[in-house]
């Protein structure tokens, strides 16, 4: 069997153990009642096929919302406060989605981040007084190689105003651009694989896919062993 392809060391001990953990084709989590952490793996994996033009999906009223809501685009700018965004439970559900991203895994990341392995987009809105660009959405990963790892992504929405009309800091579908434009700008920086790990309802919508667990370990093993391909968005 071929060696699998080993991230350098960064001297970080967290750090060097969520690249080497990724590099295995695993990930990890935390229990938000125990505050422990479990690593995963997932087969059938999911994907978005950074090889097909076709992919992301962008529906019509997607579209339409990321060309009309004033939703700009940045990477690595606000990292501390997307990962506190996806990390905040839902009301109706406060040990649900993004309570698994506990305190200590928020320091693990932010470790990986300041090595330059994690790595943010945001979306914000202008605020209609102050101009100041609010974060309404975003998502963040890290990034081995070629190999990009989607962890996890939320947004703000805001009830629309008494007269129907949408608050202008709003951040609903931003979760969505944001995904969408992160796939765009890994293939343009030239990654092989975006690692979804499961292909959840929103990922679906955007072309997401399960390939077998050798598949993926196919495609990894080879994203992994190249140079590092991570670039700021222009």
């Amino acid at each position: 069997m071929k060696r699998p392809a080993q991230p350098r060391q960064t001297g970080d001990a967290r750090v060097d153990a969520l690249l080497s953990w990724y590099a295995q084709g695993l990930f990890p989590m935390g229990d938000p009642l125990t505050g422990t952490l479990a690593l995963y793996s997932a087969d059938p994996r999911g994907v978005l096929d950074l090889h097909n033009p076709d992919i992301p999906n962008v529906s019509r009223s997607l579209a339409k919302a990321m060309r009309n809501r004033g939703f700009a685009y940045t990477t690595d700018t606000r990292f501390d406060e997307v990962i506190a965004m996806c990390a905040q439970p839902r009301a109706d559900d406060p040990i649900g989605e993004g309570a698994w991203i506990t305190r200590d895994l928020i320091d693990w990341y932010t470790a990986a981040h300041g090595a330059g392995y994690a790595h943010s987009l945001e979306v914000t809105r202008p605020h209609p007084e102050t101009g100041e660009r609010v974060l309404v959405g975003g998502v963040y990963g890290v990034a081995i190689g070629a190999a990009f790892f989607g962890e996890s992504m939320a947004h703000r929405p805001r009830p629309r105003r008494p007269d129907g009309s949408r608050d202008p800091l709003d951040g609903s579908d931003a979760s969505k651009a944001a995904l969408v434009t992160l796939c765009n700008h890994l293939r343009a920086c030239g990654f092989t694989l975006f690692d979804t790990q499961m292909v959840t309802e929103h990922v679906s919508t955007l072309g997401g896919e399960e390939i077998t667990g050798d598949a993926y370990e196919q495609r990894l093993q080879h994203a992994i062993a190249q140079p590092d391909h991570w670039a700021p968005l222009a």
